[in-house]
């Protein structure tokens, strides 16, 4: 559960991902994911017995439910359980990029961003901004792994998502679907976000880089506009799920760029 590099192989491998808290399980449950098994301490039973009855787990079927105490659990995953369960769930099969593009007016595209907690928070913020769509590159991290689903708070059971390769040719994909294609980039050049919410593009995909590197230069390359967020207090960038956020809402369109949706 603390290796990374291993876990990375072994749950594509074996078919499978991780939801921790009971909140994270029911948005995967209810999206329709299919549990394995579960892994909780005992006083977190009575909390989930509905949904452990709605998936036939325990005594209600034939998925298996472990239990152990706090001690046990910590020692097991190497780390605090955090609210009470643990699930190992079905790993969906990925839809063809054409699917994930259907019919959507805004897609962030993450190109190659390696740390788990900044592709959950981008997800969450994809979902609670408008965001139709999300595409990960080939070396992009891992949407399902255990802290990428916490972080996203399980929206990633609710944004169409699946992985663009081969990559940076996916951009012509994007082309050719009719979406213009945005890096966010401090590359010389680039408009201002603002100025790209007032072209008002009825579809637009944003692509967001690797932290640290940022776009690469092949994507750079064949990306349709440059754009930039502001700064101002001498500071050159925001973090890449801050920059997110600021650009989803700065291009948000409920419905057609017009208004707040509440």
């Amino acid at each position: 559960m603390t290796d990374v590099a291993l876990r990375r192989t072994l749950e594509v491998e074996r078919g499978l991902f991780m939801a921790e808290s009971s909140t994270v399980i029911r948005r995967a449950v209810a999206a329709g994911h299919r549990p394995r098994s579960f892994l909780m301490a005992p006083k977190w039973l009575p909390d989930l017995d509905e949904l452990l009855r709605e998936v036939g787990a325990g005594e209600y079927g034939d998925v298996p439910v472990y239990l152990a105490e706090e001690d046990l659990l910590h020692s097991i995953t190497g780390f605090h359980l955090h609210r009470g369960a643990l699930a190992a769930m079905h790993r969906p099969v990925l839809p063809p990029v054409a699917d994930v593009l259907a019919g959507a007016r805004r897609v962030a595209v993450l190109e190659d961003i390696v740390d788990h907690t900044n592709v959950g928070a981008v997800v969450r913020s994809a979902a609670a901004l408008g965001v139709d769509s999300v595409l990960v590159t080939p070396r992009c991290a891992d949407p399902l792994y255990r802290r990428a689903i916490r972080v996203s708070m399980g929206t990633i059971f609710q944004v169409p998502w699946t992985r663009i390769d081969p990559w940076p040719g996916g951009v012509a994909l994007l082309q050719e679907a009719g979406f213009v294609v945005a890096g966010m980039t401090l590359a010389d050049g680039a408009i201002t976000l603002d100025e790209l919410a007032e072209q008002n593009h009825p579809r637009l995909a944003l692509v967001f880089g690797a932290e640290g590197d940022g776009l690469s230069r092949r994507t750079s390359a064949v990306v349709d506009v440059h754009v930039r967020i502001p700064m101002a207090g001498g500071v050159d960038s925001l973090n890449v799920a801050a920059s997110s956020a600021v650009a989803f809402y700065a291009t948000r369109s409920w419905p057609h760029a017009q208004g707040d949706r509440r």
